[in-house]
């Protein structure tokens, strides 16, 4: 995933927390799908060398496009369960 310059990711695509070199995005819901918010927040997090968390209860299901981009990037995204 490449961006010219940090300044490339837009003001409204914000992660829910920011922490030491995590970054986090909560959602709440039963299917995710690898949104535009999901792609620029892994680009921001390869650029600051961080490494984007989805927090999302256990029940929710990852749609195909999410589950590969989870396989080509796995360094960078990672699932935690929202508890």
């Amino acid at each position: 995933m490449q961006l010219r310059s940090p300044l490339s990711i837009p003001r409204g695509v914000r992660p829910d927390a920011e922490i030491a070199d995590r970054i986090y995005l909560i959602k709440n819901v039963p299917l995710l799908f690898a949104t535009r918010q999901i792609r620029l927040l892994a680009a921001k997090a390869v650029l600051s060398h961080k490494q984007l968390v989805l927090l999302t209860p256990a029940a929710c299901r990852f749609d195909k496009s999410l589950e590969k981009l989870l396989e080509d990037q796995p360094e960078i995204i990672c699932r935690e369960e929202l508890r």
